[in-house]
């Protein structure tokens, strides 16, 4: 199986939530499992019932987890040579053709994207149509709306 890139951060976010699932979430979940055993009959007790639901979805995430940090390759973008080239966790300012407005995306992995702050995935057609490229050039990506076109102004290792 392949490695799944992850910036520092974005292992840093994963490693948080890991910790506080194992930390707090599943000890209260076996607290909520316990009083429910208490009140009698499991057959009819709803707090048992989605007690043993939650305690589901939380061990699914923490394996799920668990195999994303096993599997993943945590690159520091700051420690890459600053070519100007786009690659894995470079910051890029484009410019659109048609209107000029500019925009900053940071190229992340699939679990770290968050497009509302400028997080696109490396799987993205934006962010595939962007590697490899250089300030300067002009990309055509192919967008849910339509062809746009972008002038690559500035790439940034932060």
């Amino acid at each position: 199986m392949s490695k799944t890139p992850l910036t520092v951060r974005g292992a840093e976010q994963l490693r948080a939530e890991l910790n506080r699932l194992k930390s707090e979430d599943r000890p209260g979940v076996i607290r909520a499992i316990a009083e429910a055993r208490e009140h009698g009959d499991l057959k009819e007790n709803a707090e048992y019932h989605a007690a043993r639901e939650q305690q589901g979805f939380i061990e699914g995430r923490i394996a799920d987890i668990e195999a994303k940090l096993a599997n993943a390759q945590i690159i520091d973008v700051t420690r890459l040579p600053a070519t100007g080239k786009v690659v894995f966790g470079v910051t890029v300012v484009l410019e659109a053709e048609e209107d000029g407005e500019e925009k900053t995306y940071q190229i992340v992995g699939e679990d770290e994207a968050d497009i509302k702050a400028g997080l696109i995935s490396v799987q993205s057609p934006m962010a595939r149509a962007l590697i490899g490229k250089e300030e300067g050039d002009a990309v055509d990506v192919q967008a849910p709306g339509g062809q746009r076109a972008y002038e690559i102004v500035e790439v940034r290792y932060e």
